[in-house]
């Protein structure tokens, strides 16, 4: 399936927003989620489907002082 993924294509074998992010590699616990323009919740995550077409922003946070 065919995903724009922080602006970026990506053809990937995911049914859901963990998924995506299992396939990436990204640590599921220092990410935030946007799915098409909505924010998804860590809890959500799972039960989101991703579709043919759908956009996703990922952000990694980052602690420091």
């Amino acid at each position: 399936m065919r995903l724009t993924i922080n602006g970026d294509v990506k053809d990937l074998d995911a049914r859901s927003v963990e998924e995506v992010l299992e396939v990436l590699g990204l640590p599921k616990e220092r990410v935030a989620v946007e799915h098409n323009g909505r924010i998804v919740r860590r809890g959500d995550r799972k039960d989101t489907v991703v579709v043919d077409g759908d956009r996703l922003e990922v952000v990694t946070l980052v602690g420091g002082g």
